[in-house]
């Protein structure tokens, strides 16, 4: 996934723009955007403040490495069910 030009703090900063009255079209243009951004982003971070977005990207980092963690430990069980020969 590409990462975005902007930082989550820079994004609030927008959304609280647009919420304010600015209009959208004029923002994205402004800072050179596409619209449907501005969309995106109010569906992942709207209502949100700074420190709510860091700490949702501290929760999505960390869900991650869980995820590979149980991943692996499903790769050795697997491995030792082959190795000893266990059927299923």
């Amino acid at each position: 996934m590409r990462k975005s030009r902007f930082t989550t703090e820079q994004i609030i900063g927008l959304l609280k723009q647009v919420e304010a009255g600015m209009a959208v079209a004029e923002l994205a243009r402004q800072h050179g955007f596409s619209p449907a951004s501005i969309y995106q982003w109010r569906a992942k971070y709207g209502g949100m403040e700074a420190e709510d977005a860091k700490r949702l990207k501290e929760l999505e980092a960390e869900n991650n490495r869980l995820k590979q963690l149980l991943a692996e430990a499903h790769l050795d069980i697997e491995a030792l069910k082959v190795g000893f020969g266990v059927k299923r």
